[in-house]
C-alpha cells in the first residue's frame, strides 16, 4: 500500500533511515516516480507516492548540499557531495539534471562492517588474513558478488587485531571504518584523489602497513599492487572476473608477453591467495549465500605459476582441499547438502553441471 507523501525533509529522512533496515545500497529520486531502493542489486519501489516535481526533490536535499555547490550545479548540471544521516551512515550523493528536471542517486556508505561469519564465508578467509603480514590477497567475482563487502571484512579483521596503518583506495567508499587497533586513511577516487594511479603513486609515502585497492583495473594498478606486496605490505585487491583461472589470466593480460616471466616470478613470491565468489539466493526468503573458490599459495602452486602451467591451477583446488583450498563445485555441493540453496539454483552457476550433480549424489569424480 502506497503511503501519502510527507513534507520533503521528513520524506528524505524517512527514506534514509529505511535503507539500513532494508539492506539497501542505493536510493534513487526521480520526478513523477516513487523513490526506488536498490536491494541485493535489484530496484524496488518504496511504499511512497511519486515525487511530484523538481522543487520537491531539491527541497529534500537542501540541507545536505554544501555551501557553494549550488552554483556548480546550475553551471554543470551535476554535483557530487556527501552527508551523514541520523543512523551514523554516510551517504554519497550525485544530484543531476535529466531532461530539465532534478534527479538524485544516493549511495549508502555503511558504518558497520559485517564479519566473515555474518557473510557466510568459510573460516579460511579469516585464517588467511590473520596469517599474513605481507603479500597480495585477491578477491574476484562478477558485479553483485559481494567483493567490496568481503574486502571490507578483511580490512576490519586487520583493524581489530593489529596496530598498523591501513590505507584504502576506493571507488566509491562503501563502508566507513572506525579505528580500533589500527589507524585508517580512506581515500575516494574523484573526491580525495583523481585516480588509482595517482593514489598508488603516493601511497607508499604514507607509511602504510596494509593497502586496500578497491579494483585492480589496469597494468599500472596491478603492478603497483604487486610491488607493494613484494616490499613488505599486505595488499588486498579485487578483480572483475569469475574464477581462479580467469583471475590469473587477467593479471597476465595487463602486461605484454615480454614481461610475463617477470610477473610470474613476482606473483610466485608475493601472491598469498585468490578468493573468488558468487552470490546465490538462499532457500530462506531474502537470504543470500556465497559460493567460493579458494586458491592458496604453496610450493606446488608456485611451481605451476613459474612453469606456465596455469591450466593446472584449478586441479590444485581439489588436490589440496585438506589445506582448505576449495573449488566452486565443492562449495556449491556443500550449500546444497546443507539446504542453504536449491539444487537448481546451484546448477545454474556451476562451472561443470555434471560434476556438481555427481558431487551432490556422492559420486567421486576426478
Amino acid at each position: 500500500m502506497t503511503e501519502p507523501l510527507p513534507q520533503p525533509k521528513e520524506a528524505f529522512e524517512k527514506l534514509l533511515n529505511s535503507m539500513e533496515a532494508l539492506g539497501a545500497s542505493d536510493l534513487h529520486l526521480k520526478t513523477r516516480y516513487p523513490p526506488y531502493y536498490r536491494v541485493r542489486g535489484v530496484l524496488r519501489a518504496a511504499r511512497m507516492a511519486p515525487l511530484p516535481d523538481t522543487k520537491f526533490i531539491e527541497a529534500m536535499l537542501a540541507d545536505m548540499v554544501p555551501p557553494g555547490h549550488r552554483q556548480d550545479f546550475e553551471e554543470r548540471g551535476a554535483i557530487d557531495f556527501s552527508g551523514r544521516g541520523d543512523t551514523g551512515d554516510r551517504y554519497r550523493i550525485n544530484m543531476f539534471r535529466s531532461m530539465g528536471e532534478t534527479h538524485a542517486s544516493i549511495r549508502r556508505v555503511q558504518s558497520r562492517v559485517p564479519t566473515f561469519e555474518e557473510l557466510n564465508l568459510p573460516p579460511i578467509y579469516g585464517k588467511t588474513v590473520g596469517k599474513h603480514q605481507d603479500g597480495l590477497i585477491l578477491v574476484s567475482g562478477a558485479s553483485g558478488s559481494g567483493k567490496s563487502t568481503t574486502l571490507a571484512a578483511m580490512v576490519e579483521h586487520v583493524n581489530q587485531t593489529r596496530g598498523v596503518h591501513i590505507v584504502t583506495i576506493e571507488d566509491p567508499i562503501e563502508f566507513t571504518f572506525t579505528p580500533k587497533k589500527a589507524v585508517i586513511s580512506q581515500r575516494e577516487i574523484g573526491i580525495d584523489v583523481p585516480d588509482y594511479t595517482e593514489a598508488l603513486r603516493v601511497a607508499v609515502r604514507q607509511d602504510p602497513d596494509c593497502i586496500l585497492i578497491g579494483e585492480m583495473r589496469d597494468r599500472e594498478t596491478m603492478l603497483a599492487g604487486i610491488q607493494a606486496a613484494e616490499t613488505g605490505h599486505l595488499v588486498f585487491g579485487s578483480l572483475h572476473v569469475s574464477d581462479v583461472q580467469q583471475t590469473f589470466s587477467r593479471i597476465l593480460e595487463f602486461f605484454p608477453q615480454s614481461q610475463h616471466p617477470f610477473i610470474r616470478s613476482s606473483l610466485s613470491n608475493s601472491l598469498r591467495a585468490i578468493m573468488c565468489q558468487k552470490l546465490l539466493p538462499g532457500i530462506d526468503e531474502g537470504s543470500t549465500h556465497p559460493a567460493t573458490e579458494v586458491l592458496l599459495m604453496n610450493a606446488a602452486v608456485k611451481d605451476r605459476i613459474l612453469q606456465e602451467k596455469d591450466e593446472e591451477l584449478t586441479k590444485m583446488l581439489a588436490m589440496f582441499k585438506h589445506e582448505d583450498m576449495q573449488s566452486f563445485t565443492a562449495s556449491l555441493c556443500e550449500l546444497v547438502l546443507d539446504e542453504k540453496v536449491h539444487f537448481d539454483t546451484a546448477l545454474e552457476c556451476a562451472p561443470n553441471r555434471d560434476a556438481l550433480t555427481s558431487a551432490v549424489k556422492g559420486i567421486q569424480t576426478g
